[in-house]
């Protein structure tokens, strides 16, 4: 029997779940292949509430990125009080800083129960009973010990680990110089195609969150969303790179697939993104209507300044203050009295200017102007 052969434990239950459903996969598809990427299917849409509330929380952190880029420009360097800042606009707003990345995290723990389905299909997907299994592994030898009931299901015929030809049983080797097949061509390609996938994935994804990042007049803000995008560059090199480094370590089953995660994960966030779009794209038009409320209310405003500055250039009014008018009287009264007196002063004589000694080079020489006996006493 299938459960004596695995207790039934916390750590087994899902594993066990996994390996009925793949089980009745494989025997509605016959083909391993179809089978991994009918799985990963059922696995988004049971992940689907999981992954809309991480999508929603990634783009509202996406649209906040204009306040958080306003945040960086009143701080400055100080990083203390813009992480405090930050972390109070987040509570404010109803955003959680990590909430994103934990809900990221739970596609990868189905990774490691579906590792022993796909490890073991004697013992999860067949359901071979304990003594079978140990018969299995005697005629087949111990050559592989860590996928041993891979080889020996697709070697022995009880079931047909391939795909276009491509043996999804074996981990692939980089050493693609050395392939001597199609199927060693392939099994080198999945990796390599599931690291471009992943990273494909999440460009397709950080792209479409910063569509909804806009300013406060509801205009797309470039720059938030390329700070909004900053946090995000070591994720996209790390992820892809550990998608290539497990593909090589693993059965090409697993890359397979990582593939259909992708490829089913670009569908749902263009789907997502869309759904959620229309509440945003919603508050973007009612501010784009305040702003251009905003804006025809400062228009008349200058408009009424300017009438008023063309009917009363002097800028007096009735709120003009007692002392404001003397001093522009006193002042009125100054600039006539100097006009009158420039005037009517009498003209200068045309040697007024003209300097004592007679000489312009030598002013203050003594010339025929000197009186030597000028400061004498008469007596």
């Amino acid at each position: 029997m299938f459960l004596s052969t695995v207790p039934v434990t916390i750590s087994s239950i899902i594993p066990i779940a996994f390996g009925y459903l793949f089980r009745w996969l494989y025997e509605f598809t016959l083909n391993y292949g179809l089978t991994i990427f009918l799985f990963a299917l059922i696995v988004k849409l049971i992940l689907l509430p999981v992954s809309a509330k991480q999508k929603k929380t990634m783009m509202k952190t996406s649209r906040l990125a204009p306040q958080l880029k306003e945040l960086e420009r009143i701080y400055g360097d100080d990083k203390t009080r813009y992480n405090q800042a930050m972390m109070d606009l987040y509570k404010e707003e109803g955003v959680s800083m990590t909430g994103g990345c934990l809900w990221s995290l739970l596609p990868m723990l189905i990774l490691i129960p579906l590792y022993y389905v796909i490890r073991e299909p004697l013992t999860y997907v067949l359901r071979l009973d304990y003594t079978d299994i140990l018969a299995i592994k005697a005629a087949f030898g111990d050559t592989n010990p860590a996928y041993w009931q891979l080889a020996a299901a697709h070697s022995k015929g009880l079931m047909d680990l391939s795909m276009f030809g491509i043996d999804l049983s074996v981990i692939p080797s980089w050493h693609i110089w050395r392939a001597t097949s199609w199927s060693d061509i392939g099994q080198f390609l999945i990796p390599v195609v599931s690291a471009g996938f992943n990273y494909l994935s999440m460009f397709v994804s950080q792209k479409l969150n910063t569509t909804v990042t806009t300013d406060e007049n509801g205009e797309r803000d470039n720059d938030a969303a390329a700070l909004a995008n900053k946090s995000n560059k070591s994720m996209m090199l790390m992820m892809p790179l550990m998608s290539l480094f497990f593909g090589f370590i693993m059965p090409v089953g697993m890359s397979l697939y990582w593939i259909a995660q992708s490829i089913l994960g670009i569908l749902q966030d263009w789907l997502l993104t869309t759904h959620y779009r229309k509440v945003y794209d919603a508050e973007d038009e009612e501010k784009r209507k305040r702003a251009a409320e905003r804006a025809a209310l400062e228009a008349e405003k200058e408009r009424i300044r300017a009438q008023r500055r063309a009917e009363n250039p002097d800028g007096i009014t009735a709120n003009t203050s007692r002392k404001k008018l003397e001093q522009k009287k006193a002042a009125e009264r100054e600039a006539a009295a100097r006009e009158y007196a420039a005037k009517n002063a009498p003209p200068k004589p045309a040697n007024e200017d003209a300097p004592l000694s007679g000489d312009p080079e030598r002013p203050y020489a003594r010339g025929r102007a000197y009186q030597p006996d000028r400061y004498k006493n008469s007596n």
